[in-house]
C-alpha cells in the first residue's frame, strides 16, 4: 500500500493562532479559563485543553463574574460581547482575523444601507457571530436554490458575504445564482473563503484521483473538514472523516492500494501520524508527500493577553 500525504493540510494560521493563545493564557494564569464554544472545532484538541482544566461553554452566564473568559477561532456577536462586559469578564478575542474581515464587512455594508445575503451554514459558529453584527441587515443563504425564493427586488441594495470555511464549488454556485437574478449585487473586494480552506480543497481535488481511498482527519462539526471529504465524494473516491485511528475499519482498505491522507484547518499534525504509523504496521505501507501550495501565513497573538498581564 502507498500512502499519498497531501500538503497543504492540518492547522492554518488562525486554528493556530487561537492554540497558542490558549496555551498562552494558560500559561500567564493557569487553567482556570473559560472559552466561549469549542476554541477550534476539533474533539482532539478540546479534549486536551479540557484536560488541563479548561472549560468549555456555551453561555456567557455559565462564567463566574470577574473570570477571564477567550472568544474562540470562530469569532463572537455584539451582544456576546455585551453579555461579557455585564459580567465584568476579562476577555480575550482569539477570532480568526480573516473571521473578524467578514464581520467589520458586514458592518460596513449593513451601515452603507445595503441587504446581506451570508453564503453559510446555519447553526454554525462563524455565521452566528457574523449575523449577529447586523441582524435586522443579513439574510442567510444556503443554497442556489434558495435564491430563487429570496424577496428582495432588482433594485435593492444587495451584497453577498461568505462564511470563510465554505467549499469553493458550494460557495460558487451560490454566487453565480446570486449574480443571476441580481447582476447589480455587491461583493467584498477580495473573497471571504479562508486561504488556507482553499489550499486544502485544491489538494484533494489534485490528488484524490490517484488515490483508491482518501481519508480525512478532521472532526464531524468542523465544516471544513466535511467539505474536504465531500470534495473526495465527488471526485468518485471512497472518503471518510475522522478524529483518530481508533476510528480507521479494516473493511475499508479491501482491494485499496493507495491512500490519500489530509486533514481539516482545526486537526492537529499528531492525529495524522497516529493514522500514517497504523497504515505503516498494518499494511506495510510506503509513504510520499505531495507539495500543491506553500503556505507562510502567521497571525499574532492578541495584544490583550499582555494587556491582561499587567493588570493580573
Amino acid at each position: 500500500m502507498e500512502i499519498i500525504l497531501a500538503n497543504p493540510r492540518g492547522f492554518c494560521a488562525g486554528v493556530n493562532m487561537a492554540i497558542d493563545c490558549l496555551d498562552e493564557a494558560i500559561r500567564m494564569f493557569g487553567s482556570e479559563i473559560y472559552v466561549y464554544h469549542e476554541i477550534v472545532h476539533n474533539k482532539y484538541v478540546v479534549e486536551r485543553f479540557t484536560k488541563q482544566g479548561v472549560t468549555f461553554v456555551n453561555d456567557v452566564s455559565e462564567v463566574p463574574e470577574g473570570s477571564i473568559l477567550l472568544y474562540s477561532a470562530h469569532g463572537v456577536s455584539p451582544e456576546i460581547r455585551n453579555q461579557s462586559r455585564e459580567r465584568k469578564l476579562q476577555t480575550i478575542d482569539a477570532t480568526c482575523p480573516l473571521v473578524t474581515k467578514v464581520h467589520l464587512e458586514a458592518i460596513r455594508y449593513a451601515r452603507g444601507g445595503y441587504h446581506i445575503l451570508l453564503i453559510g451554514h446555519e447553526g454554525h459558529d462563524e455565521v452566528i457571530g457574523t449575523m449577529g453584527e447586523a441582524p435586522e441587515s443579513i439574510t442567510l443563504v444556503e443554497t442556489p436554490e434558495e435564491v430563487a425564493e429570496l424577496p428582495f427586488g432588482p433594485d435593492d441594495k444587495l451584497a453577498y458575504l461568505t462564511q470563510t470555511t465554505l467549499s469553493v464549488t458550494e460557495a460558487g454556485a451560490v454566487i453565480d445564482a446570486l449574480v443571476e437574478r441580481y447582476p447589480h449585487i455587491e461583493s467584498p473586494p477580495k473573497g471571504d473563503i479562508c486561504y488556507a480552506t482553499t489550499n486544502r480543497q485544491d489538494a484533494i481535488s489534485q490528488l484524490a484521483p490517484q488515490a483508491d481511498l482518501v481519508l480525512v482527519l478532521g472532526s464531524q462539526n468542523s465544516s471544513n473538514s466535511r467539505r474536504l471529504k465531500e470534495i473526495g465524494e465527488a471526485v468518485g473516491k471512497p472518503s471518510y472523516l475522522i478524529d483518530t485511528a481508533s476510528e480507521l475499519r479494516p473493511e475499508w482498505f479491501e482491494g485499496i492500494n493507495t491512500v490519500l491522507i489530509s486533514a481539516g484547518a482545526s486537526a492537529p499534525e499528531v492525529v495524522v501520524e497516529e493514522v500514517v504509523d497504523h497504515l505503516v504496521k498494518t499494511f506495510n505501507a510506503t509513504m510520499r508527500e505531495e507539495v500543491i501550495r506553500e503556505e507562510h501565513v502567521h497571525f499574532p497573538l492578541p495584544k490583550e493577553l499582555r494587556r491582561l498581564q499587567v493588570t493580573n
